[in-house]
């Protein structure tokens, strides 16, 4: 992500991987079927977004019961060019991994702080 590659990103899913947004402001895609899907997705995104990401804590990782799933808390700092507000987005994604590639991933983002920025 703080590379924005999008390349770099897809390869991590299966093929027929699945990254879903269930929160999403207007005009922002649900979900991406598919590697490809993904990578064309965020080379979409990050390419038309004012936002450059400096930093990504992260805030915990959880286990659960089932081995092909973890949960991840983390919060995006950066700011919106050319203004230079800076925005914090919290997130929590549940990613779904087998053999060692995503198989799905709901990704949870208060896209809030990056539009207050904007404003």
């Amino acid at each position: 992500m703080l590379d924005t590659s999008a390349d770099e990103l897809a390869d991590l899913y299966a093929v027929d991987g699945v990254h879903e947004f269930p929160f999403t402001p207007p005009g922002f895609p649900a979900r991406f079927e598919g590697r490809e899907a993904v990578r064309a997705g965020y080379r979409a995104i990050w390419g038309a977004s004012p936002a450059e990401v400096q930093e990504v804590r992260r805030i915990a990782a959880y286990e659960t019961a089932d081995p092909e799933v973890i949960i991840a808390e983390h919060v995006v700092v950066g700011t919106v060019l050319p203004k230079g507000s800076a925005f914090t987005v919290p997130g929590l994604l549940i990613l779904h991994v087998r053999n060692g590639v995503i198989t799905r991933v709901r990704d949870y983002m208060d896209g809030s702080g990056v539009a207050g920025a904007r404003a």
